[in-house]
């Protein structure tokens, strides 16, 4: 009898397990989608403002940028790109 009970007991928490793991809610890998920091780049070329995935990066051949640092981007060190809960985002200020 304890033998059935410990085997019911435990099939009980695996399929809660499964249905847990199942059921957990998944992120798209959408062109803001990462996993480390380093999966995210500026999206803007010149005085950029938000981050992409590093798949999804902008063609910046041939794109003159002036030489500001202008505030409210990630321009001088102003910021940086981070993943954040698997989304590309920029940190600012």
């Amino acid at each position: 009898m304890r033998r059935i009970t410990f085997v019911l007991i435990l099939v009980l928490v695996i399929l809660t397990a499964v249905v847990l793991i199942i059921s957990y809610p998944r992120k798209e890998k959408g062109t803001e989608y990462c996993e480390v920091d380093g999966d995210c780049i500026p999206v803007q070329c010149c005085h950029p403002t938000d981050c992409i995935n590093i798949d999804n990066k902008p063609d910046c051949k041939g794109i003159m940028c002036t030489m500001e640092c202008r505030s409210g981007t990630m321009d001088c060190g102003q910021g940086h790109c981070a993943c954040v809960n698997n989304e590309c985002k920029a940190i600012i200020g």
